[in-house]
């Protein structure tokens, strides 16, 4: 997928896939959600998804909606937070060690 955002473009086929979550749904249900994480080779990251017609990546279809897809750009420093909140701890401890503390 390609998009063109703010005047930079984002491609999947030319990025680097940095990481990826699943919610585990079949892509038959309405609340399938899928979403890779991409670095491009000037250092741009961005999110790519897709989902069904009830997940954050439905398109409106006047009265109802449908299954879609994006391309989000998304900084550095929101990265942790966006492995964080995917349960996705693995990669914040290997790509951003020095944002972890112990308790």
């Amino acid at each position: 997928m390609k998009k063109i955002i703010n005047g930079i473009r984002y491609d999947t086929e030319k990025a680097e896939k940095v990481a990826e979550y699943w919610n585990g749904l079949p892509n038959n249900n309405f609340g399938y959600e899928q979403e890779w994480l991409y670095i491009t080779k000037n250092g741009n990251y961005f999110v790519h998804g897709e989902g069904g017609p009830l997940s954050s990546y439905s398109i409106r279809c006047g009265n109802s909606t449908s299954g879609g897809q994006n391309i989000i750009p998304i900084t550095k420093n929101e990265i942790p937070r966006w492995l964080e909140d995917r349960e996705l701890y693995e990669k914040v401890e290997e790509l951003f060690p020095e944002t972890i503390k112990d308790a």
